[in-house]
């Protein structure tokens, strides 16, 4: 089994300290990792085109959505990892995520996700909120902590320093590594993801 971590950070500091708490904690238990980098990418927004609906492919493929979009089956379960930008998530992990989820969400659905944000001061659970909306609306476990999954510093040696911001992502991965084994064993038992109707959307006209 193997996990996926996006670091949507410009720089591989605060955020991608916290990724790799949870990563080794992963490790520890038997569980694959990567990390990939994104924040430091120039990524488009969404157009709107729906061509994807079409082709099952983002049209945009001169970034990294399409190229990790490609290989999400590889897979089991996800991180996403955001500083705090006005109490928001980064604009090129948003932008990654909009894409992603509309255009290959359905490679996605069923399988556990997480977040992890990180910030100086405030503004963390907000973009924490914001980040974990995605998972909710795509049919995705959403694996918890002990704690909203936040570290604080202004640089990677403060980040270090939030002990208990650090112990919160290892448990973070130890519970993502107990609900991926819980899934596998379920599985080889002939436990099988519930049938799921088909969408009726309603929109508020009248």
């Amino acid at each position: 089994m193997k996990v996926l971590l996006i670091n949507g950070s410009p720089r591989k500091e605060c955020t991608y300290t916290a990724l790799k708490e949870v990563a080794d904690a992963l490790e520890a238990e038997g569980i694959g990792t990567e990390i990939i980098t994104i924040g430091n990418r120039t990524i488009a927004g969404c157009s709107a085109c729906k061509s994807c609906k079409k082709t099952g492919r983002c049209i945009i493929d001169n970034d990294p959505v399409h190229d990790i979009g490609s290989r999400l089956e590889l897979y089991d379960g996800f991180i996403f990892g955001s500083p705090v930008y006005y109490a928001g998530p980064s604009g090129q992990l948003q932008a990654f995520m909009d894409r992603l989820f509309y255009a290959y969400g359905a490679m996605l659905k069923g399988k556990p996700a997480a977040c992890v944000v990180s910030c100086r001061r405030g503004g963390a659970s907000a973009a924490f909120d914001r980040l974990n909306k995605y998972f909710a609306i795509n049919d995705m476990p959403i694996v918890t902590s002990q704690y909203w999954n936040q570290v604080h510093g202004g640089n990677k040696e403060e980040v270090v320093q939030d002990v208990e911001g650090m112990q919160t992502m290892r448990t973070l991965g130890r519970n993502m590594a107990w609900l991926l084994k819980c899934i596998d064993l379920g599985k080889k038992n002939g436990i099988v993801k519930p049938e799921r109707e088909p969408t009726t959307l309603t929109n508020f006209i009248r």
